[in-house]
């Protein structure tokens, strides 16, 4: 009896971290208040949400909009229009000029690892890992993903941490993970 109470409650533990990071077995979650596509790219999903037009108009900046709409598969951890918001005054449009492009391009390809790394495959490989998931992302930097409670949290080498708010948001080449910070290369 003691042995089924025990599985149950893991069980149980299971499932709550699947529900809180999003990746129960349900429909594509809403991101900025618009529906996402599985079958549109990070690109065509991301320009819809009113969360990430920040990101968006950074993307078309760094001259990536191209790249993100290619076949992929990619891993992206999209910062919300607030976390671009907490930075330092002056940064966002600093980095938004054009003679500023390669800066830029190097801290949103510091959001992008390559391959399809859904919420579940984070958890179980920094479980697996002593609770932590090494990532190398496009821009050669490393990311690290660590399972805290019921919550994944990505930190940067810079040591700055952003939580997955929104996990799985499936697109035709990749997945979206979206976090409460801008994750900062080293």
């Amino acid at each position: 009896m003691k042995n089924t109470i025990s599985r149950m409650s893991a069980l149980g533990s299971f499932v709550a971290l699947f529900v809180a990071t999003g990746s129960a077995l349900a429909e594509n979650p809403e991101v900025g208040g618009a529906p996402m596509f599985e079958n549109k790219n990070i690109v065509e999903n991301a320009v819809n949400s009113k969360d990430h037009t920040t990101l968006v108009a950074a993307v078309k900046a760094a001259g990536l909009v191209e790249t993100l709409s290619g076949e992929g598969p990619f891993t992206v951890f999209a910062p919300t229009n607030s976390a671009f918001e907490v930075l330092p005054d002056g940064t966002v449009e600093t980095l938004l000029k054009p003679e500023n492009k390669d800066q830029l391009t190097k801290v949103l390809t510091a959001h992008v690892v390559p391959g399809n790394l859904t919420a579940a495959e984070l958890v179980s490989k920094a479980k697996a890992n002593g609770g932590r998931y090494n990532m190398q992302t496009a821009s050669g930097d490393a990311l690290t993903a660590v399972v805290k409670g019921a919550q994944v949290y990505i930190f940067d080498e810079a040591g700055g941490a952003a939580k997955v708010t929104i996990a799985d948001v499936k697109q035709s080449n990749g997945v979206i993970h979206v976090v409460n910070d801008v994750l900062l290369p080293k």
